[in-house]
């Protein structure tokens, strides 16, 4: 067995290499910037459950006395830090405050000296109790620890920032691990519940990650079985690939019982790839007589070497026992550990910076210094948006190209309205027909004939309105009139029947441009304003659009009532237009009467049969030396009594011509003055003055609305704290220099 010189502690080779010691304190510089919370760094944890000798222990390895008092003494992570040095003997003291308990999040780690190195060995017990005091009262400033008394009870029973303890001297092992709090069996064992949960997860917190070294500690007094540490153990490291065991209380195995606990030594009862090792601490009443670490350690390894059965042990198992084994053993698995994962660490630093990074820019903007100047800048932005679609613009799925579908059904519903006159009686209505308007086809844009220029039997259309009827219309309408003279009160009846059928399309297409104007609206704002803050602002700037379009429809509906009232008394300057139509018309309607007999009469096929009988007769007439005209033919025809009616029917379709054009372009263009470009007329104003922007409350309404969500401040808060320990720790390792 290794022994140790009388006078200090001695538990490591003196001649660990240089490589060695650096890999440790590197390890350690990146434990110090909190980072063990984002990634996996090689670390050896001390668990155990109470009473199993873990203090001990840890006293024992780190050759100073930790506070000693009934139930759970370890209330907090303690990591020590031993290192190998030529200077005299001494510990500095830290705190790492790294977990917030209100927020329940890590954030950056702050180190704070907690008084100044220890030079004594019996000064640091008392050190360590008042630096435990203030980890677990982290509202109290925590010098004010080292002089407090201890009569105020703790704000936390137990915490997961850290002691740190960097110990180094002539004497010191190259070693570091952390103690954690002892598992608490139950309640009736001196925890209540809450702590008990609250233990079991800080250990596992530790021991659940691949490069933590597990030191696990078992009493040799109490039934293997009984002890938790070993079951949570088992479930984080079920192959014991990384658990060291370590049988404590040898002293204290029931008579008869040594053989069981030898099978753990021999790695046969439970193996372990790093084996299991026994140790023997001073008891109480030793420590009461101030047995020192020397005579601890003399002691230790008398008994292992005069006590059956450990005596009685191969060879091959007597380097298990005794603290001085268990150390060189640690040391060498956690510097064997470090440079296997140091390339490791380095890749993780890197790929986790980058995906916080990553996270962090997917997040909503971050709140601004200046949310006035903010929401003005969004304002802005909104509005040019805005502006830049009611101008118009050249791509697929614009405002205009939106809209214009619409109109194009407006002007075609409207030519439909279209009054449907037929130069025949009513009886004659199904066997004759009209042939289209030609002169109109260069009019119809979308080649959309109106009912009369479909087919040639026009008696199918609902509305259609036959010469007789029309002729007992005007009869019937005179009142003092003279003889041959129709009172204009006809023309207007049917004229007020087809614009009667206009208010409906105009409301329809102002309904329509309406919610496409309601659609773009809501898009903008979501695009602009819902990643603002919480959400605030996009709400009152909502609102107000609303408003403000509701305003914009009200005066389109209005103007669009105007219109159609203009078109009520009918009326027309368009003298030439409605002349030469209604000429148009009548030449049609006389034409269509004449030269299609009833079917008692000559029966012509078609149009091109009455053609060429007309060119023939033309022909002839020329040949006589006479000049007529197809028009001058009709006149050789007896008069025709229909003629009055056959001019109502010419003024108003002529009428209907000159009418329906005029309203097709006034109503668009009405709807698209009020609603489309009423939107964006004055709506900065309008948006700025109705948000209060220059108002006394400007800036804290401004500061309102930027602020995100608490979800969403505290995820950016975390990954700050993530990447500023991210960072810090990739420093540390750029300047390693093994």
């Amino acid at each position: 067995m290794a022994t140790s010189p009388p006078d200090g502690i001695g538990l490591s080779d003196r001649q660990n290499s240089r490589r060695q010691r650096i890999l440790l304190d590197q390890i350690n510089k990146l434990h110090s910037t909190g980072v063990h919370v984002d990634i996996d760094l090689p670390q050896i944890s001390v668990v155990g459950s109470q009473s199993a000798g873990k203090s001990s222990l840890i006293e024992a390895i780190s050759g100073i006395t930790l506070p000693r008092a009934a139930g759970t003494c370890t209330r907090c992570p303690t990591e020590c830090r031993l290192t190998y040095s030529n200077e005299p003997w001494s510990c500095k003291v830290s705190l790492q405050f790294i977990w917030d308990a209100s927020d329940q999040s890590f954030g950056q780690a702050r180190n704070e000296p907690f008084g100044d190195p220890i030079t004594e060995k019996s000064h640091v017990e008392e050190r360590i109790r008042r630096a435990q005091r203030a980890i677990l009262n982290p509202s109290t400033a925590s010098h004010l620890f080292l002089t407090a008394n201890d009569d105020t009870p703790n704000e936390r029973s137990f915490s997961k920032n850290r002691i740190l303890l960097q110990i180094s001297g002539p004497d010191v092992a190259d070693l570091s691990f952390c103690d954690l709090p002892g598992l608490i069996a139950s309640v009736s064992t001196g925890g209540n519940s809450e702590d008990i949960d609250l233990v079991k997860d800080l250990v596992q917190s530790y021991i659940e990650k691949p490069s933590c070294v597990i030191l696990l500690t078992v009493a040799c007094e109490t039934d293997f079985e009984n002890q938790g540490a070993h079951h949570l153990t088992k479930e984080h490291d079920p192959d014991g690939e990384r658990t060291v065991g370590v049988l404590t209380k040898p002293d204290r195995i029931p008579t008869g019982e040594e053989n069981g606990w030898l099978r753990f030594i021999m790695n046969v009862q439970e193996p372990l790839e790093h084996n299991w090792f026994c140790v023997k601490q001073p008891s109480s009443q030793e420590l009461r007589e101030g047995i020192t670490w020397a005579g601890a350690r003399e002691r230790e390894d008398q008994f292992f070497t005069m006590t059956r059965p450990w005596r009685q042990l191969d060879p091959i198992y007597k380097r298990y026992l005794g603290t001085p084994n268990l150390v060189e053993r640690l040391s060498s698995i956690l510097s064997d550990l470090i440079e296997k994962r140091l390339p490791e660490i380095q890749e993780e630093i890197d790929s986790a910076i980058r995906h916080s990074e990553e996270e962090l820019a997917r997040l909503p903007k971050e709140p601004p210094q200046d949310p006035l100047r903010e929401v003005m800048g969004l304002l802005h932005h909104f509005v040019a948006d805005l502006q830049g679609e009611i101008g118009g613009r050249p791509n697929l799925g614009g405002l205009i190209q939106t809209i214009r579908p619409h109109q194009d059904d407006f002007r075609q519903i409207i030519r439909r309205t279209a009054p449907v006159f037929l130069p025949f009686a009513r009886s004659d209505s199904t066997t004759r027909g009209m042939s289209p308007f030609s002169f109109l086809h260069d009019e119809e844009e979308d080649n959309e004939a109106s009912d009369e220029e479909r087919d040639d039997s026009a008696s199918d259309h609902p509305d259609v309105i036959c010469i007789d009827e029309v002729m007992n219309h005007a009869l019937g309408a005179r009142s003092r009139e003279l003889p041959g003279h129709i009172p204009f009160a006809v023309q207007r009846f049917y004229i007020d029947k087809f614009v009667a059928h206009w208010p409906e399309p105009a409301a329809k297409l102002c309904h329509a441009v309406n919610s496409i104007l309601n659609e773009l609206v809501g898009n903008l704002v979501r695009e602009h304003f819902a990643t603002f803050g919480q959400g605030g602002l996009e709400r009152p700037v909502r609102m107000l659009l609303q408003d403000h379009l509701k305003a914009c429809s009200e005066r389109g509906t209005k103007q669009i009532e105007w219109l159609l009232n203009l078109e009520k008394p009918p009326f027309t300057s368009n003298s030439y237009n409605f002349a030469s139509y209604q000429k148009q018309f009548l030449s049609h309607y006389r034409a269509t009467r004449y030269w299609r007999p009833p079917p008692s009469g000559p029966v012509y096929n078609g149009d091109a049969a009455r053609s060429r009988a007309v060119a023939q007769v033309l022909a002839g007439l020329s040949q006589l030396g006479i000049s007529v005209d197809e028009e001058d033919l009709r006149k050789l025809r007896p008069a025709d009594q229909m003629d009055p009616a056959l001019g109502i029917m010419a003024d108003v379709r002529a009428y209907f011509q000159v009418a329906h054009q005029r309203f097709v372009d006034n109503i668009p263009m009405a709807i698209d003055f009020e609603l489309v470009q009423g939107l964006g007329r004055d709506i900065f104003e309008i948006l700025s003055t109705g948000l209060g922007l220059n108002g006394p409350n400007a800036q804290e309404c401004c500061r309102e609305w930027a602020r995100e969500p608490p979800a969403v401040a505290a995820r950016r808060a975390e990954l700050k704290k993530k990447l500023e320990r991210l960072q810090g720790a990739r420093l540390e390792l750029m300047q390693i220099n093994l």
